[in-house]
Order: structure tokens, then C-alpha cells, then sequence
């Protein structure tokens, strides 16, 4: 997963024409350790989207124009466009991750 480390970075990511996946994640976050250990399988079967994370703390700003208020949390854009969010209260497992991918089909 590709880092975003700044809001130019961002931008630029999130204007893509494909659809990509924003992960936003904090380093003292236990939910987002405990999704690292299960989302490379999610990846290698979500390949329509380009994904990337970005570490809230290191670009706040950012974090709280997307509304970002739980880690982690999975954004998805297309072409600027905010398409769907999962909150991090529903993305505490595998299934909910995937139930959320499937949803946007």
C-alpha cells in the first residue's frame, strides 16, 4: 500500500479517473494493526482499486475535511469524488471490510 505524505499527494490521488482507496490510519492505533494483519488478502482481491494510506496524525487537516473522526477508516474516490466511506466502527474485521467493497459493485 502506497503512503500519502502530503496534501498535494492527495489531491493528486484522489483526481485519479480509476477508483482508489484511501486507508487512514495512526501508528498508536490497535485497530489498524489488527487490519493490517488481514487486509493484503483484501487487496489481492479488490484489484480495481489503487490503494493508499495515509497516517491521520501526519496530515490532519486532511482527516478532518474528509470527516474522518475513527481510524481506521477506508475512503473511496474517483475523480475527486468522496464515492464511500466505511467507518471504523465497521471495519473491525475481514467481512465487514469485504461486505463494504461488495456493497459499492
Amino acid at each position: 500500500m502506497q503512503g500519502i505524505k502530503n496534501n498535494d499527494q492527495f489531491k493528486e490521488t484522489i483526481n485519479k479517473s480509476e477508483p482508489v482507496i484511501v486507508k487512514f490510519t495512526a501508528d498508536w492505533c490497535p485497530d489498524c494493526r489488527r487490519m493490517d494483519m488481514f487486509i493484503d488478502d483484501i487487496m489481492d482481491t479488490y484489484q480495481q482499486y489503487s490503494w493508499y494510506e495515509l497516517n491521520r496524525d501526519e496530515l490532519p487537516e486532511v482527516a478532518d475535511e474528509q470527516e474522518v473522526m475513527g481510524i481506521p477508516s477506508l475512503l473511496i474516490f474517483k475523480n475527486g469524488e468522496k464515492k464511500a466511506h466505511l467507518h471504523s466502527a465497521n471495519a473491525k474485521s475481514p467481512e465487514q471490510v469485504k461486505e463494504f467493497l461488495e456493497a459499492q459493485k
